[in-house]
């Protein structure tokens, strides 16, 4: 008897689906019935570019993991936001990111953004060294997700303010230490001679990877580093401490590390614009802005073309699953059966701010859609 009834209700829904029918028993026109179906596609594809944006901003705080997004004002951004020219070519680099999935089809394993480069600023010490009866620049906090034999690359980056005159400066980088019996607190790490000309200050980039992974290896060496630049006349030419006009020229630690391997896989789907009439499952554009967000934590790109899927799923269907495909000339926007789903996506380039004010360059996954099908 259930079974009976079960068909009944299929059956109805089929006929009313196909032929739809008043209140009052009356066939209802169908002169217009195109011009309805298209109207319909353009509410459903709106429907779903607003699902498409609010699982963005969802995605991405799952994958950066963050429980919410990070409250960082834009004068705070002003201020922590290095002027150095790595960080600079990043953001000129990825200011807008484009839809690249004519050329490429590589695609990250992994759920969780892959980072690639952690831009360090210096913080305060959990143990207070001095020198000289003062505090010294500077100390730097790592992540213990940075693992020593994943690092590449490690450049401290300091900004040496301008000079009146040709001069020749001496540049020391040293590590504090605990100090020994004879009284040394430091070790050296290195020194480099500079000739600098008249004009703006420049910024200078010293290796510091080995006493990187060191610290890494062994947490509790990490005390700090101390920053000295003279000239010919012993005035410090270094910015350690910024003072006013000098938002920007803090030292920072560009720290570069390993990537994931990647897998390649190749899709076909249609490509559409928001006035096609296809009706067949299609990638849409959807360009998703950043700064509508309030998302200011976000420092590049500012915009990116993340598409999205929608139409219908119907002939293709047919022979391997006959009555789902009943179902869907039925109900098309239905949740039973095969949907117009992405069939490959992308990873983004994302430089940006996390909680603890660490500028973070890494690599989100599967944030582009580059091709739709049903499945």
């Amino acid at each position: 008897m259930q079974k009976i009834v079960v068909y009944v209700y299929i059956y109805l829904f089929v006929q009313i689906s196909v032929d739809p029918v008043a209140l009052d028993g009356s066939s209802q026109p169908t002169e217009n019935t195109e011009k309805d179906g298209l109207c319909n596609a353009c509410t459903w594809r709106q429907n779903t570019k607003s699902s498409r944006i609010e699982a963005i901003k969802i995605q991405i705080l799952s994958k950066l993991r963050l429980e919410q997004a990070p409250n960082i004002s834009r004068d705070v951004i002003k201020q922590l936001l290095p002027k150095a020219p790595p960080l600079q070519e990043l953001i000129d680099q990825y200011d807008v990111q484009r839809d690249d999935s004519s050329d490429g089809s590589l695609e990250d394993d992994d759920y969780h953004a892959t980072t690639e480069t952690i831009i360090t600023m210096p913080t305060e010490s959990d143990f207070l060294v001095q020198m000289e009866g003062k505090p010294k620049c500077c100390f730097f906090k790592f992540s213990s997700k940075i693992q020593y034999n994943k690092v590449v690359k490690a450049q401290l980056w300091i900004y040496l303010r301008q000079v009146q005159k040709p001069t020749t400066v001496f540049v020391q980088i040293l590590r504090l230490i605990k100090p020994m019996k004879d009284g040394t607190r430091y070790t050296g790490i290195r020194s480099l001679k500079l000739d600098m000309n008249p004009g703006n200050g420049i910024w200078q980039s010293i290796d510091v990877k080995t006493v990187l992974q060191n610290w890494l290896k062994q947490p509790e060496s990490n005390l700090g580093i101390e920053i000295k630049a003279f000239d010919e006349n012993g005035r410090d030419l270094a910015v350690t401490f910024p003072g006013p006009g000098e938002d920007g020229l803090n030292p920072f630690l560009e720290v570069r590390v390993t990537d994931t391997p990647k897998r390649s896989r190749r899709d076909f789907g249609l490509d559409c614009d928001e006035h096609s009439t296809e009706s067949r499952c299609c990638r849409y554009p959807l360009t998703v802005d950043f700064e509508a967000f309030g998302w200011d934590w976000i420092i590049a790109p500012k915009r990116y073309k993340a598409n999205y899927c929608s139409g219908e799923c119907e002939f293709v269907f047919l022979q391997k699953y006959p009555h789902t495909h009943l179902v869907h000339q039925a109900n098309p926007r239905g949740s039973a059966g095969p949907c117009c789903t992405p069939t490959k996506m992308s990873p983004i380039n994302m430089l940006y701010f996390n909680g603890k004010e660490q500028i973070i360059y890494g690599k989100i996954p599967a944030m582009v859609v580059d091709r739709c099908g049903c499945s």
